[in-house]
């Protein structure tokens, strides 16, 4: 399992040993390995309480995946960042094998059980976006979910996301002729709690931009309000394509990634 410290990530198990106290320790998964602005807690890189916010390198069978930003005091993810190259695989048949809310101040399989909320382990970075099948299976656990409330996710969050892989696919196609986008999915904390420990989050959002060889820059945000059949709402000035029974249409006017420096919505 994986275990945090007030100076150090360390992991157990399938993964390896790892020392991470800033965002740049854990290369490949921001464009031009840039962190986005969250304020009050990211800023111009910096974590500004490195007590409370601890970043960690996602890593499975020595393989680095994606990377996390974790609130120790909500025990919820803050954001997980990664480089999107087309996935083809399906959801694993994978366990939650992180429990390590005996140690310190994280979520744990106990927090999410038979909860009467009727709340998911909701994934921040998807496990359809993982390129590999390590990847994929990196994404299952628990320092990259939220309590998200059960209709939200598997509802209009669920299609928001294979909408976004949907476009990637088609359209984030480098000058190499390769699938590569980058992607920022995070949540905002409520005033809620599951089991008296983990904080709710009031809304889920998420962010992509790519290099298009055929169209230039593209980006989008959208975010939504974690309740039951809450609906996405889309950026205006970087948001401007549709996707119908998952066949994406051409993105006509995406904007350039302006989103890539501050997340949050106004």
């Amino acid at each position: 399992f994986l275990v945090l410290s007030s100076d150090l990530i360390i992991v157990f198990g399938n993964g390896i040993t790892e020392d991470v106290v800033s965002m740049l320790d854990c290369t490949g998964f921001l464009l031009q390995e840039t962190p986005p602005r969250v304020p009050g807690i990211l800023e111009r890189g910096n974590i500004l309480d490195q007590n409370r916010y601890k970043p960690i390198c996602q890593t499975l069978k020595n393989l680095k995946s994606f990377v996390t930003l974790y609130d120790t005091t909500n025990r919820i993810p803050v954001f997980s960042a990664s480089k999107y190259n087309g996935s083809q695989g399906g959801r694993p048949q994978n366990s939650w094998n992180i429990e390590p809310q005996l140690y310190i101040k994280q979520a744990g399989q106990c927090d999410y059980r038979n909860n009467p909320q009727r709340l998911d382990r909701g994934h921040l970075f998807p496990s359809s976006y993982g390129h590999t099948e390590n990847d994929r299976i990196s994404t299952f656990t628990l320092t990259n979910v939220v309590p998200q409330v059960d209709q939200f996710n598997q509802g209009s969050w669920s299609k928001m996301e294979q909408c976004i892989k949907c476009v990637m696919d088609d359209y984030c196609i480098n000058n190499n002729g390769q699938v590569e986008g980058f992607l920022i999915i995070g949540a905002q904390p409520g005033i809620n709690t599951l089991n008296n420990r983990v904080n709710i989050p009031s809304m889920l959002w998420s962010a992509f931009c790519c290099y298009s060889c055929s169209k230039g820059w593209l980006a989008s945000a959208h975010w939504g309000q974690n309740i039951r059949n809450g609906q996405m709402q889309l950026s205006t000035t970087h948001f401007n394509y549709f996707c119908r029974s998952n066949n994406c249409l051409n993105p006509s006017s995406l904007n350039n990634c302006t989103f890539h420096y501050h997340m949050f919505p106004a």
